[in-house]
């Protein structure tokens, strides 16, 4: 992203996904944006490994905003959220959680997902 383009980021939606610390930034992140898929993985999982090329493509092409959470970094925002296996990915509307999907989900599924609230 250029110097330019990201002082528009707020103004549309980001294209790549963004990598969260903590509670505020993903507070701040939800709130910047109206629907907002977060992907809660771990670097030694092969399934969030298998998933990563799917939630890089749904941020590329639709009018999601993607969040990515380390659960190993961020354990205390992982156990807000339940997440009890990796990956685990909580959809987002309007600031508020409205689904939860644990495991490796499909492009198709997780576009399905999240076309009912951007449409």
């Amino acid at each position: 992203m250029t110097a330019e383009s990201a002082s528009d980021a707020d103004a549309t939606t980001p294209r790549e996904p963004a990598q969260i610390d903590g509670q505020s930034e993903l507070d701040e992140f939800v709130s910047d944006n109206d629907v907002v898929l977060v992907d809660f993985y771990a670097d030694w999982c092969g399934p969030c490994k298998m998933l990563e090329p799917v939630v890089e493509t749904l941020a590329a092409e639709t009018d999601a905003a993607v969040a990515k959470v380390d659960v190993d970094e961020n354990q205390p925002l992982a156990q807000q959220y339940g997440v009890r296996g990796v990956p685990t990915l909580v959809l987002f509307a309007d600031g508020m959680q409205v689904e939860e999907v644990v495991g490796v989900q499909s492009e198709e599924q997780l576009r399905s997902l999240v076309g009912e609230y951007t449409e």
